[in-house]
């Protein structure tokens, strides 16, 4: 039996192995991915900071990448120091789920809610322009997730209309 059915199973590995080389074909070999410069990410942090002090908050702000990796961080002179780590994870958990961070709140009791790292409160935002996502930025500081959002709002907007133009 097995002399039977052996050539018939090679056979039905090769042609689904040429099925699939077939379609990779016809798939991209490259992705072109649009990332923020070092002066986008700085406007937008600074931005942010200059919005919260309208509203008289000193906070940390964190700007990422699309993959969550660090670009600008600052901490202005007042914020807590505990800020910092607390933006950066906002931040990182906004790039890495594709959404704020505070509308993560629904996986509360999931293995991912308490993983370190991960923030899912209010407060990260993702950075989009002309269909684009571009990174996050988090903010920690304020009082209340809804104040840091506000705030990494005002940031992102300060250079939205500029990456539209550049896109």
């Amino acid at each position: 039996m097995f002399k039977k059915t052996f050539p018939a199973v090679v056979a039905g590995i090769v042609f689904s192995g040429l099925s699939v080389t077939a379609q990779a074909e016809d798939e991209p070999l490259s992705v072109s991915v649009k990332r923020l410069s070092l002066e986008s990410a700085e406007r937008i942090a600074q931005g942010t900071i200059e919005e919260c002090r309208k509203q008289g908050y000193q906070v940390s702000v964190t700007v990422v990448d699309r993959n969550g990796i660090p670009q600008v961080m600052h901490r202005d002179s007042l914020a807590p120091p505990v800020s910092v780590g607390i933006s950066k994870d906002k931040a990182y958990t906004a790039a890495n789920f594709m959404s704020p961070s505070g509308g993560l709140k629904r996986l509360e009791g999931s293995p991912l809610y308490n993983r370190d790292g991960l923030a899912m409160m209010d407060g990260g935002l993702l950075i989009e322009a002309g269909g684009q996502v571009y990174g996050a930025v988090g903010v920690s500081g304020a009082p209340g997730g809804e104040i840091d959002a506000s705030c990494a709002k005002a940031g992102i907007a300060s250079v939205v209309e500029d990456l539209e133009m550049d896109g």
